[in-house]
């Protein structure tokens, strides 16, 4: 599969893909649901969708996964429920708003932490992304081994670039539900405040907010360009989706099956960050042609502004000393 910046923003595409995500199973033994937050034209619903062709082909029809994308069946906050009571069976969540029931499932979220790729992966390969899976099975929940790609996260704004810390004191800017985002914020002398995806374009359009931040393949495929001018590229945060199970359901596979499934997911994992990474590194053309504006920030100020406030010494306080050190192992010292 070649995923390109006309994939992405194809609406025939879309189109099509939204009626095939939408068909019935006739016959699989196991037909189950996997939700999402994001539009159908992003990687993660483009690879999940080859997954489940994949799956269905080599399991001879046993098991369908039907695919809901785009907050169909709710919110972030809606479809966790979902997934933990058994409602849909797969759900996808940002490491960061899963903190609301694994704590410290959002410590590959640390502000400024991972340099580039290459640590982030090293690290959630790694030591790191065992443990944080470790602490996601103790909540009763599956996790897939592998996790996807969100991307390093920008600032985008309808009025002011955010060159300096300084720049983002009173900026009322959204953060998703969860608490290491509003805490970096507030560190910062923001305003943060926590809307869930699906509220975010009419936060931005109506003015609840200037600003919101979000790796460029969400702000494209998202067309928040529509309603927000400037992108710092601030790489403030690295994020990723891990893969979620209900465990009851993952259960009432067979082995077999499972493995069939666990291969495919993880595979298209791999290959999804890959195609992220391709989008995110075109995407400033893209949007600079819809009218945003792109600026660069120096990260050592704002880092240094985090350490200064304090938010360092709190998180490494309710991690604790054996997730800060695996952290550390992975990044260096340098947040202390």
């Amino acid at each position: 599969m070649i995923i390109s910046r006309r994939t992405l923003l194809q609406g025939t595409a879309s189109a099509a893909l939204v009626t095939s995500f939408g068909a019935r199973a006739q016959s699989a033994e196991f037909v189950y649901k996997y939700a999402n937050n994001l539009p159908v034209t992003h990687p993660m619903n483009l690879r999940a969708k080859e997954a489940a062709d994949k799956i269905k082909q080599e399991t001879n029809g046993r098991v369908e996964i039907q695919i809901f994308p785009n907050n169909q069946l709710g919110s972030d906050t809606d479809m966790l429920s979902q997934v933990r009571s058994g409602g849909v069976e797969f759900f996808t969540l940002s490491p960061l708003i899963l903190s609301t029931l694994v704590p410290n499932a959002s410590i590959s979220g640390i502000g400024f932490a991972f340099p580039n790729y290459d640590a982030v992966w090293k690290a959630m390969d790694g030591e790191l992304g065992a443990y944080v899976r470790g602490e996601i099975e103790k909540a009763n929940l599956v996790v897939m081994d592998k996790i996807w790609d969100n991307g390093f996260r920008q600032i985008t704004s309808s009025n002011r670039a955010i060159q300096t810390p300084e720049d983002l004191k009173g900026f009322k800017i959204r953060v998703p539900v969860s608490p290491l985002w509003t805490s970096m914020f507030t560190a910062f002398g923001s305003a943060p405040a926590s809307i869930n995806f699906a509220e975010v374009y009419p936060a931005l359009q109506t003015g609840v907010v200037d600003g919101q931040e979000n790796p460029l393949a969400i702000i494209s495929t998202a067309k928040l360009y529509e309603v927000q001018k400037h992108v710092s590229m601030t790489n403030h945060m690295w994020d990723g989706f891990w893969f979620l199970a209900n465990r009851r359901a993952w259960n009432r596979l067979p082995a077999d099956l499972q493995a069939i499934v666990a291969k495919n997911l993880n595979e298209a994992a791999v290959a999804e960050r890959a195609d992220v990474a391709k989008l995110n590194a075109g995407l400033k053309d893209d949007l600079t042609a819809k009218g945003m504006v792109f600026n660069d920030p120096d990260p050592a100020p704002f880092r240094e502004a985090l350490r200064k406030a304090g938010f360092y010494a709190e998180w490494k306080k309710k991690y604790g000393d054996e997730a800060w050190s695996i952290l550390e192992k992975a990044v260096g010292s340098n947040l202390s």
